[in-house]
């Protein structure tokens, strides 16, 4: 097989429905890294100048934003739609960010689990959860 032959598979890959689960799961490790520096790197370039709650908004606020960019340009591939897509996306974030808090207090507090495995088995169910938010409802037509 050539390597161009090669190469045209790969992209059909990343053509297809499977290759959209592919996409999402490569923008939520850039996601990730991106929501986890933009903190550290507002605190400590404004030297602890700023609270550490207006940081937090601020770094969450860059997240979703830059989370929404990549979903809308590079996952789903919508047209048009900016602000409705933008404000939906904050409504999947906030969905999930609830539901992952309230299985966190459940987990640990009420059923004892480690926080590490509660979060871990949290985080890896509001990743399919968010997938289809955004699929049906943020970027759904």
């Amino acid at each position: 097989m050539s390597i161009r032959h090669k190469v045209a598979n790969i992209t059909s890959l990343f053509a297809s429905t499977q290759g959209q689960k592919l996409r999402y799961l490569l923008v939520g490790g850039w996601n990730t890294l991106f929501g986890y520096v933009a903190g550290p790197a507002i605190y400590y370039g404004l030297q602890g100048e700023m609270h550490v709650v207006l940081v937090g908004a601020i770094a969450y606020a860059m997240s979703i934003t830059m989370a929404f960019l990549t979903h809308k340009l590079f996952v789903f591939r919508t047209k048009g739609r900016w602000l409705s897509e933008y404000l939906r996306s904050y409504v999947v974030y906030g969905g999930t960010a609830a539901i992952g808090i309230i299985a966190l207090w459940g987990l640990v507090d009420g059923m004892g689990v480690p926080f590490w495995f509660a979060q871990a088995l949290i985080v890896s169910i509001t990743v399919v959860i968010s997938y289809f938010g955004h699929s049906k409802f943020t970027f759904g037509r």
